[in-house]
């Protein structure tokens, strides 16, 4: 499973484990967890970065509705993985 690092709000790091990714009208979306397999905590990120960056920049979802709509979606991709928020 892929491991991504993100800089946390006080400049620490935190490596964080893909488990899934998808696009919706040209956004880029991960679900990542804190573990890598069993019972972690999940986290969405929305890619913010320009189009023409050569580095993605990621952020993470606050939307109530919006997280809604993507956990119904990665829900529907990860058959086999329960996801609870």
């Amino acid at each position: 499973m892929e491991k991504i690092r993100f800089e946390g709000d006080q400049g620490e790091m935190i490596e964080l484990y893909v488990i899934d990714t998808t696009k919706i009208t040209g956004t880029d979306y991960l679900l990542a967890s804190d573990v890598e397999a069993g019972d972690g905590e999940c986290y969405i990120f929305k890619d913010v970065s320009p189009a023409d960056s050569p580095e993605a920049v990621y952020e993470p979802v606050t939307d109530d509705s919006e997280l809604d709509y993507l956990l119904s979606v990665f829900a529907e991709q990860l058959e086999d993985v329960d996801l609870q928020f």
